[in-house]
């Protein structure tokens, strides 16, 4: 999935301002300016708009990792320079402290029906035989779903 998706998504959802932005991407071991996370979060059809590498999600989602759950003690954070929409929906799983029975219920509130199993396969190694990549499709209903559960403003 696009990364600027899921970084806009995220700000929308939580509101947060750019100082916090640029916070969270602090928390997560990289220095960014207010100039380049506003080229991340313009629309794909405007000049100035920039892509958002992997290693920069990466960063900002340890950062919110961080910001929600606190700084584990003696872990060192590393930002994978390779993400994929398991490794998202994974990251906003802890971050969020989210159980699976919280994420097939904000699954629900789109209208997304995944059994459990299917949702723990998301989970495993690549290299077992039980696991699935996740689609576009689901990462963005889950993002969806996070706004209805996480924002009042949304019905």
């Amino acid at each position: 999935m696009n990364n600027n998706i899921v970084l806009r998504s995220l700000r929308f959802t939580f509101d947060f301002n750019d100082d916090t932005m640029i916070k969270i991407f602090s928390l997560g071991n990289e220095k960014v300016t207010r100039a380049q996370v506003s080229d991340w979060l313009k629309k794909d059809t405007d000049e100035e708009f920039k892509t958002i590498i992997d290693s920069y999600l990466s960063a900002f989602l340890n950062g919110l990792i961080v910001l929600k759950r606190g700084k584990q003690e003696g872990k060192e954070i590393k930002n994978e320079k390779k993400l994929n929409n398991n490794q998202v929906l994974r990251k906003l799983k802890i971050a969020l402290s989210l159980k699976d029975e919280d994420m097939l219920e904000i699954l629900d509130l789109v209208d997304m029906k995944v059994s459990k199993h299917e949702l723990s396969a998301f989970f495993r190694k690549p290299d077992q035989n039980q696991f699935r990549m996740c689609k576009d499709q689901i990462l963005r209903k889950f993002l969806f779903g996070i706004q209805k559960k996480y924002r009042k403003d949304i019905e």
